[in-house]
């Protein structure tokens, strides 16, 4: 269970990282691009990893498969966000599609990306209650450190995901040639 636990928050780790890579980093676009691009398919890997961890546990604890709704939309979001990566790989890296369809797409791209962003990330969010339950069923008292230390990382997990929302939406800082800079 912890190498479960451990994938999904690597995976969630590098999505934020990946999200914000393309909007923060003071690099050149080509640069920023592959970081974003390898980033994403880290954070695809670990995901992939952690439903297969998911789905071998489950099977080994004779726990029934896609029960949930956050099983389900665990599935819906790994295959959205392979089909956004693989989408990206094609028609912006490589081989790389004309600037028409590029710039046609881009809108396109970031608007799937966010949706699917803010789907992983109240995904993970069901992640935590389900787990929550699981552990109250069990015998978890619910007002005892546990129950508070899972709610605390739930609110944690939607306010990044808030704030990294918030910095995708805002518009990154001109450079201003009479500014002060450092040498």
């Amino acid at each position: 269970m912890f190498s479960l636990s451990l994938s999904l928050s690597l995976s969630m780790f590098s999505l934020n990282a990946a999200v914000m890579s393309y909007k923060c980093l003071p690099l050149k676009k080509p640069e920023k691009k592959l970081i974003h691009l390898v980033l994403h398919a880290i954070a695809l890997i670990l995901g992939i990893i952690g439903i297969y961890t998911a789905f071998k546990f489950h099977n080994e604890s004779n726990i029934a498969n896609l029960y949930s709704l956050h099983s389900w939309l665990g599935i819906g979001v790994i295959v959205l966000y392979g089909i956004q990566w693989i989408y990206g790989f094609l028609i912006f890296f490589y081989p790389g599609g004309t600037m028409t369809i590029r710039s046609e797409s881009l809108p396109w791209h970031v608007l799937f990306g966010i949706f699917v962003y803010i789907l992983a990330v109240g995904t993970a969010t069901l992640g935590y209650l389900e787990k929550l339950t699981f552990l109250q069923n069990s015998g978890l008292a619910k007002y005892g450190a546990e129950a508070f230390l899972v709610n605390f990382t739930a609110i944690i997990t939607v306010l990044f995901g808030v704030f990294v929302f918030l910095t995708i939406l805002s518009q990154p800082p001109q450079e201003d040639e009479h500014s002060y800079s450092a040498i």
